[in-house]
């Protein structure tokens, strides 16, 4: 067996000059001062000898321990289960695309139903469907649309644009009861119209990037007004009316649009304002429960305007979108779903089973099957990721793999 010796120093045969050794390098200290003897240290003075002997003891450990050596430069995870990783990929495709279903027929019980009080002249039923959280809503799947057509995922595209066509019906039955303000309802089907077209051009590619980019930035301004606005007029009259919030954060985003498309800001920075307007289309989203809520506290005689239907499909259909979400570990696609699912579906049946408008065995088996997909989702994305637990899958969700 080839043994590796330490090398060492060899004294010159014949007396040269003295040089300064290295740095690494240290004289003995004699009782006078400084010998001339050195104390060599091979490694420490990157002599050629030893960094050769070192090079051979490495590779002799490569020779000896090849996966060992290999699994170092190997950064990449590898799947435990790649069978099951790619039935779960598939799984979560069916189900983004079983969301349609749901989504088709969301807003139809509440259409069916605003139609039959305005034939018979009951316009104030559709006072409990509060036009700014239809408006909030409508917003978020028109921004939505528009990243979800940027990413080409065909399925959310499609939830998206049915989320903004049947809003939008429902909206136009809320302008016919006047409870919605006119000059609001045009500037909102302006938009609509505008969004739907730019969405679909720019989905198939007959877009120019420059007109895409000018979209982008105006929902993006648009959405930083219009969110903060929103949220405030929710609670009036318990708060001033005022103008002040979408004013004040629409010239907030306006700088940030401009500055980023100027250059002025870091590649974060310009990063962080290219994905305000996912997150501003989320929260838009996220706030359309709450608002629904909100006008259910201060008016629980107006509840049985809802349709209890339309609650349980608003759950389905965002739940088929969580692990589709969870699964490509798309946060912001994750938190407007789980959010929809959990307030605007369940939260909305919960206040309606606490005003007896639903029995108290409907709202159980709705809130135990919700629990059971939730709890489905995780099992199965920790299995094909080959987590260790649940935990790991929803820490790699939040703050990435």
């Amino acid at each position: 067996m080839l043994s590796l010796s330490v090398p060492s120093a060899r004294l010159p045969l014949r007396a040269g000059p003295l040089r300064a050794p290295p740095s690494s390098c240290k004289l003995r200290e004699g009782p006078r001062g400084p010998s001339p003897t050195l104390v060599v240290k091979p490694l420490a003075c990157k002599a050629p000898a030893s960094y050769h002997s070192a090079l051979l003891l490495h590779r002799r450990r490569v020779a000896l321990h090849p996966v060992a050596a290999t699994a170092t430069t190997t950064s990449k995870p590898v799947l435990k289960d790649t069978k099951k990783y790619k039935e779960w990929d598939s799984m979560t495709a069916k189900f983004a695309g079983a969301a349609n279903i749901p989504f088709l027929l969301l807003q139809l019980p509440q259409i069916i139903l605003n139609a039959r009080n305005l034939l018979a002249g009951n316009k104030t039923a559709l006072f409990a469907v509060p036009w700014l959280g239809m408006l909030t809503g409508l917003l978020g799947n028109l921004s939505l649309l528009s990243y979800f057509a940027k990413k080409k995922e065909t399925g959310a595209v499609i939830v998206q644009t049915l989320g903004v066509i049947s809003t939008y019906v429902v909206i136009a039955q809320l302008a016919m009861a006047e409870s919605m303000p006119l000059p609001q309802f045009v500037a909102t089907s302006a938009v609509v119209s505008a969004g739907l077209l730019l969405n679909l051009l720019n989905y198939f590619g007959w877009l120019p990037g420059t007109l895409w980019l000018l979209w982008e930035d105006f929902i993006t301004i648009g959405g930083l007004a219009v969110l903060p606005q929103v949220m405030w007029s929710t609670f009036v009259p318990f708060i001033p009316n005022s103008v002040l919030p979408g004013i004040i954060f629409g010239s907030l985003a306006a700088t940030a649009v401009v500055t980023a498309r100027m250059g002025k800001l870091s590649d974060e920075g310009i990063k962080f304002v290219g994905s305000l307007s996912g997150w501003t289309a989320t929260l838009l989203f996220m706030w359309m429960p709450v608002a629904q809520m909100w006008t259910n506290y201060l008016n629980p005689s107006n509840i049985n305007g809802l349709s209890a239907f339309t609650m349980l499909l608003a759950m389905l259909g965002n739940g088929f979108m969580i692990p589709r979400a969870v699964f490509i570990r798309d946060l912001m696609w994750f938190t407007g779903s789980a959010w929809a699912s959990l307030l605007q579906g369940w939260g909305n049946l919960a206040c309606m089973y606490c005003f007896n408008s639903i029995s108290r065995e409907s709202f159980l088996a709705t809130t135990f099957g919700l629990l059971l997909w939730l709890g489905f989702t995780l099992w199965r994305d920790t299995i094909a990721h080959g987590n260790s637990s649940p935990m790991t899958s929803l820490k790699e969700l939040v703050f990435g793999e």
